[in-house]
């Protein structure tokens, strides 16, 4: 359906592909992955004719539909979610349209003399609609945004109202509800809470056309796609199989590869060994020059390229006491709303606990009631004693200094900390090289959440709060958060829509419902094998 055939692409002074090929056909549905910056996006722009490449071609097949999804989903205001989405269903939605001016010149007493016109065309277009499955496709939209988490209230109400997280969830209902043969999508996973990206991941599971995606998802990816497209090095690799068997493959590749480079190694150091001890000896000369000329000849192996993952190890955390938070009869609503009647909940010394529940259950709530960042109305929340706590949220993010760089963001937190330990703490954090002197202002959603995330694990607190805190990071640097985190001797309380962070970190679950708030012993993994289901939305 896709073709791409020895492309060539340069952003700048860095190439990003060089006589690189790839082909996405019929029914296949491939993750795309490569380290930040490899092109990912380059390559959807591409094929979508947004930007064309430097050299070699993208071929589409003649009549094939294509829907892509990007972050930068631009403005949308002035009709509601619903009619948004139904914007987007190619065909239909201009038919839709012109029924709706059709409806509205009927009841227009100033365009009487143009009834029969009016009425003639109608039928005509009436008839269009309904052959396009007109009627049934407000019910559809309805659907969709509903799997996406939207109450009816906000399907019927302006999209301008929206938060940029929920636009783009509008602007992924629209490339779903249209249905094309091939759907590019660039991180649908942002932004939706775990009932909604469960959901996506079943619609996509049963679609039949071809999908091209990026996600840093882990459980997301592996769970629909049946072939992987690497972007490394200028060059896209083909690998069978979902994302663990990419992983499998790559590493068996990268090892193949190491242990060919080492035998190669020997081999030439011996030849050159031979080389030098007897170059200087005329009985040896003829093959002192064989062996030169063989040499010349080899094609040297090179080494597998390094991932650039680096490890962050933990400071020691202070020791708290036994009880590290306690919420006592706690009440709190927003408005009509109630969100706590009454809470009791006790979190101690070394319990990671995971907080899960629907949108507006009200887990940011008891994150911030923990935190500090909001005041019950009724009820006492205690911090225990010796318990030193940091909070990430979103909001964190904003805090940033513009002003400042990434490095100068490290030493105002740290001023007595070298220069050496805070260069190593940007590095592991993805700051490598030039990167510690960017501005914050300039900074991405990702590296604005790594910069928080190394000013609150370099000198550790012993109690956690976190908040979304693998919105925007990548693969790499998740697996790194994860591993420091389960060296972390300290406490944590989380809420996080990432399957795999959660059940690698948890030990404990709160479950807040309309029923009530449930706790379980044992992590994440236990839960979902107790309850049946991953996520609190989703039982019946």
């Amino acid at each position: 359906m896709i073709r791409l055939d020895n492309i060539s692409k340069q952003n700048g002074r860095q190439l990003l592909f060089i006589e690189a090929s790839a082909a996405l056909q019929k029914g296949e549905k491939i993750g795309l992955v490569g380290p930040n910056g490899a092109g990912k996006t380059t390559l959807f722009r591409m094929i979508t004719g947004q930007e064309p490449p430097d050299e070699g071609l993208v071929l589409v097949e003649r009549g094939v539909s294509i829907g892509f999804f990007s972050q930068d989903v631009g403005e949308m205001s002035g009709r509601s979610a619903v009619a948004e989405v139904m914007n987007g269903a190619g065909d239909v939605s201009t038919v839709a349209a012109e029924l709706a001016a059709l409806e509205a010149a009927l009841a227009d007493p100033e365009q009487m003399d143009a009834l029969d016109a009016n009425v003639e065309r109608f039928g005509e277009v009436q008839a269009r609609f309904e052959s396009l499955g007109g009627y049934a496709l407000e019910g559809q939209a309805r659907e969709v945004l509903a799997g996406l988490s939207f109450s009816e209230a906000m399907m019927d109400g302006d999209v301008g109202a929206l938060s940029g997280g929920w636009k783009m969830r509008v602007a992924l209902a629209r490339i779903l509800l249209m249905r094309p043969d091939v759907m590019l999508l660039d991180e649908p996973s942002n932004h939706l809470d775990l009932e909604s990206l469960i959901w996506l991941e079943r619609f996509l599971a049963g679609y039949e056309g071809a999908l091209l995606m990026t996600s840093h998802d882990r459980a997301f990816m592996n769970r629909i796609v049946n072939k992987v497209i690497e972007i490394d090095g200028g060059a896209l690799t083909s690998y069978s199989g979902d994302y663990e068997f990419y992983e499998q493959q790559r590493a068996m590749a990268e090892r193949q590869q190491q242990a060919q480079f080492e035998r190669q190694q020997a081999m030439l150091a011996k030849e050159i060994k031979f080389i030098e001890r007897f170059k200087a000896r005329a009985s040896h000369a003829a093959q002192v020059q064989s062996r030169v000329k063989k040499l010349d000849k080899i094609e040297r192996v090179e080494p597998p390229k390094r991932r650039q993952a680096v490890a962050f190890d933990f400071l020691p955390a202070p020791r708290s006491g036994e009880d590290v938070v306690n919420l006592r009869g706690v009440h709190k609503r927003y408005g009509n709303k109630v969100i706590y009647e009454g809470l009791d909940f006790l979190v101690r010394r070394r319990e990671r606990c995971c907080v899960l529940g629907t949108n507006g259950a009200g887990k940011s709530t008891l994150l911030k009631l923990v935190a500090g960042a909001t005041a019950p109305d009724e009820g006492t929340v205690a911090l225990g004693g010796s318990v030193r706590m940091a909070y990430f949220a979103q909001h964190a993010m904003e805090l940033l200094d513009g002003d400042r760089t990434v490095f100068q963001s490290l030493e105002d937190a740290f001023p007595q900390a070298s220069q050496g330990s805070l260069r190593s703490l940007a590095g592991c954090f993805g700051f490598s090289g030039d990167e510690v002197e960017k501005k914050c202002r300039v900074l991405s959603g990702g590296e604005k959440a790594r910069l928080v995330m190394a000013r609150m694990l370099y000198d550790p607190p012993n109690f956690l709060v976190l908040d979304e805190p693998t919105n925007h990071l990548d693969m790499a640097t998740k697996e790194m958060l994860i591993a420091a985190l389960a060296q972390y001797e300290g406490t944590m309380l989380f809420v996080s829509h990432d399957r795999h962070f959660l059940a690698a970190l948890s030990n404990r679950v709160l479950e807040l419902t309309p029923e009530g708030v449930h706790q379980y012993g044992g992590g994440y993994t236990e839960y979902v094998a107790r309850t049946g289901q991953e996520a609190p939305g989703l039982r019946h």
